[in-house]
This record gives C-alpha cells, structure tokens and sequence, in this order.
C-alpha cells in the first residue's frame, strides 16, 4: 500500500504543482492582448532572431518581480515579436493578480539586461513599466481560464533605447568644464 502511495505521489505530484501556479501566455502579439512589436530605434527595422532577448519577470508585488522566462525573437514576417509560451508563476495563486515586467536586450551589448543597460551604447535594451495581470487558472468548480495576457505592453509598437544615457560623473564633469571655460573667458 504504500508503495502504490509512494508511486502516486511521483507520478501527479509535479502535476498538482504546475497547477497550483498562476499562467501567462508570454508574447508580444495576442488577439485580443497585445500587440507590441520591438524595433530598433530607428523606427523602422524590427528586432529579429536570437541576437534580442525578451525576460520575463512577475511576482505577487510589484516590488517582488523575479525572472521566470526568457525567449529570443521571431525572424522574417514575425519580426518584432517574441512568444515565450506559456509560463508559470509558482509565487502567484491560479486566478489571481500578479505584477510583471518586460525587459529586451540586445545580447551585443551585454549577456544580460542590466550589463546591456548599463552599456551605454544605443540599440540596447527597452523595458516596460511594471503591469498587472490576472493569471488563468485550472480547472475547478467553475472551469478552467486561459492564461493571462501581457495586455500592459499595449498595442503600440515600442522601440530600443536611442540615445546614451550620460552618467551623472559624465554630467558633472562637463558642468565643471564650462564652470572654468566661463570663468576663464570673464577674467580676460
């Protein structure tokens, strides 16, 4: 007997943790979600294969985020798309709120987001705000839900970073510069 205990345990027991998670559908492009596709800062040319990466991170607060997927880009027609399938937050209860964030890099500039932020170079990383969404549920009672939607993406494109952001050092060092080219050209 507790063998066959033993044996039903190993077998549902990663079933009943996977449906113990709230689940998103991690893309870019939903009928009737988002529509966001990524392009480069130009405007014009979209982000396109594995050298962009999209992470997701979600959690109960949206001060409590955590990484929970990452997925690279779509080529040809789908180009400015990611779809990282349907992922599952083991912090966030089926059927309830959970607070996400999407972040895309370009890995030439960095492995990671933060490294290609903090890059300095243009074409490097976009980040939307923190957003909430309703997680899709199991079956119950009332039926199952369907994954939650990135519906805080929007349905307007959205494009990498253009311009350098100055460090504050760079920002002080010029205003100390034109301090003494100032002074200098009054004193004469």
């Amino acid at each position: 007997m507790k063998a066959l205990a033993l044996q039903f345990l190993l077998l549902f027991g990663p079933i009943a943790t996977v449906m113990s998670q709230g689940s998103l559908d991690f893309e870019n492009l939903r009928l009737g979600g988002p529509n966001a596709p990524v392009y480069q800062s130009d405007g014009v040319t979209p982000l396109s294969g594995s050298q962009f990466t999209a992470e997701l991170s979600a959690g109960p607060t949206a001060d409590g985020l955590a990484s929970i997927a990452t997925t690279g880009f779509l080529t040809g027609a789908a180009a400015g798309y990611f779809s990282g399938g349907t992922q599952y937050i083991m912090s966030v209860p089926p059927g309830n709120t959970a607070w996400v964030q999407a972040d895309v890099w370009n890995t030439a500039s960095g492995a990671t987001f933060a490294e290609a932020k903090s890059s300095g170079l243009p074409n490097s990383w976009w980040a939307s705000s923190v957003f909430s969404v309703l997680t899709g549920n199991v079956p119950s009672g009332a039926g199952p839900t369907p994954p939650g939607l990135l519906t805080g993406l929007g349905t307007s494109p959205v494009y990498l970073n253009s311009v350098p952001e100055p460090s504050a050092l760079a920002l002080v060092g010029c205003g100390l510069v034109m301090g003494f080219l100032k002074k200098g050209l009054t004193s004469q």
